[in-house]
């Protein structure tokens, strides 16, 4: 079994099956914050107060017409892009359609985050439905920002006016039974193989909702044939789909966001072959 303490303090007692591929770090993970933003805004230029007046569940037609644009060119480019580019390959999505009569009213996926192309992954394994994402807020301000609001995005905010207006939408979203997607690590991490703990707050929504939550993981392969022509060395990607867990109506909400919480966690280190992880499932 191989050691990768070389390659840093992030990777401390991370071990894996022996079929499973672990690229090399890209960057100096943090040993200590799993939760340090390793990806920089890119040119920022707005200054966006997420607050009241923020319009979280957009309703002008501006917004109609780019939502549908935006995932059309998903459907007919990144998509199929994403297979020939990156080799994408989904294991386990006929749990999806097993399971739809389950999701009528809703559902949560979750997924790790550490592909700038992750979320596109997370569409295509979900069928190639329309979802909603909260996101964090400060990259709206950047150039990346026009995509995120347009793709489903939901700044979170770090104000009392925005959030209640920030649930408000959620609570359409769900009366709408409307798919919500989650990175419940927070911020990605490039390329990074083992799995982060969560933040719990994602499956306190889950509970509120009594959503099925969806776990999913991104893991990587060599890159070969003739991906290896193009693509600057980056691995290519597999996106496993595991079975939905149902919170219980009945359980305290608290002690109900953990048990998920973990069985979310334990399920997707199961399906990406990881047998030791130097993170626990989360830092409350």
């Amino acid at each position: 079994m191989k050691d990768y303490s070389s390659y840093g303090p992030a990777y401390r007692n991370f071990k894996v099956r022996d079929d499973v591929y672990v690229p090399e770090p890209v960057a100096e993970f943090s040993g200590e914050n799993p939760f340090t933003r390793m990806v920089p805004i890119r040119g920022k230029y707005k200054d966006i107060n997420f607050d009241e007046t923020y319009p979280f569940l957009d309703k002008s037609l501006k917004f109609k017409f780019f939502h549908t644009l935006i995932y059309l060119i998903a459907w007919l480019v990144a998509f199929p892009l994403n297979r020939i580019r990156f080799g994408l390959r989904i294991e386990g999505r006929e749990k999806i359609r097993r399971n739809r009569k389950l999701f009528k009213g809703g559902v949560m996926t979750v997924c790790n985050h550490v592909h700038r192309w992750d979320m596109v992954c997370v569409l295509q394994a979900m069928r190639y439905r329309m979802a909603w994402i909260p996101m964090y807020a400060e990259p709206f301000n950047g150039k990346d920002g026009f995509k995120m609001k347009y793709v489903g995005g939901l700044p979170i905010p770090d104000n009392f006016g925005g959030l209640r207006e920030f649930n408000r939408a959620l609570d359409t979203l769900h009366e709408r039974g409307k798919w919500i997607h989650v990175f419940p690590e927070s911020c990605s991490w490039k390329f990074y193989a083992p799995l982060r703990p969560f933040r719990t707050g994602t499956f306190n929504l889950a509970c509120k909702y009594s959503l099925p939550v969806i776990p999913m993981i991104i893991t990587f392969r060599p890159r070969t044939g003739w991906r290896r022509l193009f693509g600057n060395g980056e691995p290519l990607l597999t996106i496993h789909v595991g079975d939905p867990i149902v919170p219980n109506p009945e359980a305290p909400r608290k002690e109900e966001a953990k048990r998920i919480r973990d069985l979310a966690h334990a399920t997707m280190l199961e399906m990406a072959g990881i047998i030791s992880n130097p993170w626990p499932s989360g830092i409350d």
